[in-house]
């Protein structure tokens, strides 16, 4: 089954080129040439001034002709909205509602806080950002007509109305 050919295996010269399915795959035997005796193709095989066998000539492996044709597979990937940059304002609506309960409005922040926390945990952002508002609205009137009596307070104290 093996007449005419001529073809003896030498070492590998350096890393093998190519990819590991036509590394790993033995060369495929061709008929010698009709014109070349066995001894004289033998010789030419084994000659070491060419890189390639002169019987086989150095044809690019089909696999990375396959990879330079084929597109780059699109991957998808869902970011879903960080929630961790809403701010919840909780500590503010605790001390509110401790220190600054004006008219329950440090109560009503606390409330809607808790509310923001929720909705963090359930993803959902715009719910989220929309009770952050309100708890930072109801905080800063808590905080601003507070800060206010308190100050009236002072200024009565100092300065009782008998004097006016």
């Amino acid at each position: 089954p093996f007449e005419g050919v001529a073809w003896t295996p030498r070492p590998p010269q350096g890393p093998p080129q190519g990819c590991f399915a036509c590394i790993a795959k033995p060369p495929a035997l061709r008929q010698a040439s009709p014109v070349l005796s066995p001894s004289s193709a033998v010789y030419l095989m084994e000659s070491k001034s060419c890189k390639g066998d002169s019987l086989r000539p150095a044809v690019p492996c089909k696999h990375s002709v396959e990879k330079k044709t084929m597109t780059n597979p699109t991957t998808v990937i869902e970011i879903y909205p960080d929630t961790t940059e809403v701010n919840d304002y909780y500590l503010w609506s605790i001390f509110n509602f401790v220190y600054l309960n004006f008219c329950c409005l440090g109560f009503i922040a606390l409330a809607y806080s808790l509310k923001v926390r929720d909705k963090k945990l359930l993803n959902d952002l715009n719910g989220a950002v929309e009770d952050a508002k309100t708890a930072r609205l109801f905080n800063i009137t808590s905080s601003a007509l507070a800060t206010f009596c308190i100050i009236l307070i002072f200024i009565f104290l100092r300065y009782p109305l008998t004097d006016y």
